[in-house]
C-alpha cells in the first residue's frame, strides 16, 4: 500500500506546506452542497461563440491552479479572509456543439443556485463574454420587483449587432439591451478604449442612456473619481448592482492573456481599488470575470490577476 512508503503523498498532500499560513487553494474548498455560503466561485468553460481564437473555456481550471500562489492574508486591507464561507461550486456543464443551449444552461443552473442559496454572492470565471448575458438574466430573475445596474468594465461596448455572426462575445449588451432586462440608464461602461469600437456601435448605447467612460478619462480623472459618479448613476433608481469583468480592459502589458489586447488600458492597481470599493458595498451582490485566455497567457500571470481581483473583491465583502 502506498501508504506505508515513507514520503509518498497524494499530490495536494505532497506539495510543501507551512503550517503559520493558509493557501487560498485551501480555503475555498469544494461545496458540500448544504453549507450557506457567503461567495460562491461558478466556472462557465465556454469560448466557442469567440469571434476571434480564444482558449476562454480553460480559464476556470487556470484560475483554480493560481489559488495556490496567494495565501488568504492582506496586510493592506488588514484582513484575513479563510474564516469567510467562500466555496467552489464547481463549473456549469456546456454542451458541446450548441451555443444557445449552453446558455440556457447557465441560466436555468443560477437560478437553480439562486433558490438554493438565496443570499449568495456569485463570483463566476467565464469563458467568453457571451456568457454574462444569461448570467445577468438570472440574476435579474432573483430580484423579481426590484431595478438592477449594471457596471461593465471593458475595451468593448460588447453591442455588434446579431444579422453579421449572431450571438458571440461581442453581443451580451445588445442582449441586455434589447431584451428589455436592464434597463440602458442603468448601465455604466467602465475603460472603453479607442480604435476599439465603430462609431456605430459608441452611438448605439448613448441611444438607449448607456453611461460610458473611457479608459483615457480614467487616467485624467482618476478611478475615484471615475468611480464615484459610475456608482452614482447605476445606482439611482436601482436596488442591487451587478459587476461584469472583461479582463481586457486592462492594458497588455499586464494582462497579456486575452483574445483581445490593447495598449491604453487600465492599470492593475486602478482595478484593485476599485473591485475593493465595489465589494464594500450591499448593494453590489454579483460579479463575473470574463475573456482571459490561458493558452496564450505567460507565466498564467493574467489568471493570477484576476485571482488578485476577487480577493481585492472578497477583502471589501469582508468589510461590509
Amino acid at each position: 500500500m502506498s501508504h506505508e512508503i515513507p514520503f509518498l503523498k497524494p499530490p495536494d498532500q505532497a506539495m510543501f506546506r507551512d503550517h503559520m499560513e493558509t493557501k487560498v487553494v485551501h480555503w475555498i474548498r469544494q461545496w458540500d452542497g448544504q453549507e450557506p455560503l457567503l461567495a460562491g466561485i461558478i466556472g462557465i468553460p465556454l469560448s466557442k461563440p469567440s469571434i476571434s481564437h480564444s482558449g476562454a473555456s480553460t480559464t476556470p481550471a487556470a484560475v483554480r491552479a493560481a489559488f495556490k500562489s496567494f495565501t488568504t492574508y492582506s496586510m493592506e486591507y488588514g484582513v484575513d479572509l479563510q474564516d469567510l464561507a467562500v466555496r467552489d461550486l464547481g463549473d456549469i456543464q456546456m454542451h458541446v456543439t450548441d451555443i444557445a443551449e449552453c446558455h440556457r444552461r447557465i441560466e436555468e443552473s443560477l437560478r437553480a443556485l439562486y433558490r438554493e442559496q438565496p443570499g449568495v454572492i456569485p463570483i463566476i470565471f467565464g469563458g467568453d463574454h457571451s456568457t454574462s448575458c444569461p448570467s445577468i438574466k438570472a440574476f435579474v430573475g432573483r430580484h423579481p420587483g426590484k431595478k438592477v445596474g449594471i457596471l461593465h468594465f471593458d475595451a468593448h461596448h460588447d453591442v455588434r449587432n446579431f444579422e453579421d455572426g449572431g450571438v458571440t462575445n461581442g453581443t451580451p449588451f445588445r442582449g441586455i439591451l434589447e431584451s428589455g432586462v436592464v434597463e440602458g440608464q442603468h448601465i455604466v461602461q467602465i475603460g472603453i478604449r479607442g480604435f476599439m469600437n465603430s462609431k456605430r456601435y459608441h452611438d448605439y448605447v448613448k441611444s438607449k442612456g448607456v453611461h460610458v467612460f473611457s479608459s483615457r478619462e480614467i487616467r485624467r480623472m482618476g478611478m475615484d473619481a471615475v468611480l464615484d459618479q459610475a456608482l452614482h448613476l447605476a445606482g439611482n433608481g436601482t436596488d442591487v448592482l451587478y459587476v461584469s469583468f472583461d479582463v481586457d480592459v486592462i492594458d497588455q502589458a499586464f494582462a497579456p492573456g486575452c483574445p483581445s489586447i490593447g495598449t491604453g488600458g487600465m492599470n492593475p492597481w486602478d482595478a484593485l481599488d476599485a473591485l475593493y470599493r465595489l465589494g464594500s458595498l450591499p448593494q453590489v451582490q454579483g460579479l463575473d470575470f470574463v475573456c482571459i485566455d490561458p493558452t496564450v497567457d505567460v507565466r498564467n500571470v493574467t489568471s493570477r490577476l484576476a485571482v488578485q481581483f476577487m480577493l481585492s473583491f472578497l477583502a471589501g465583502v469582508a468589510a461590509r
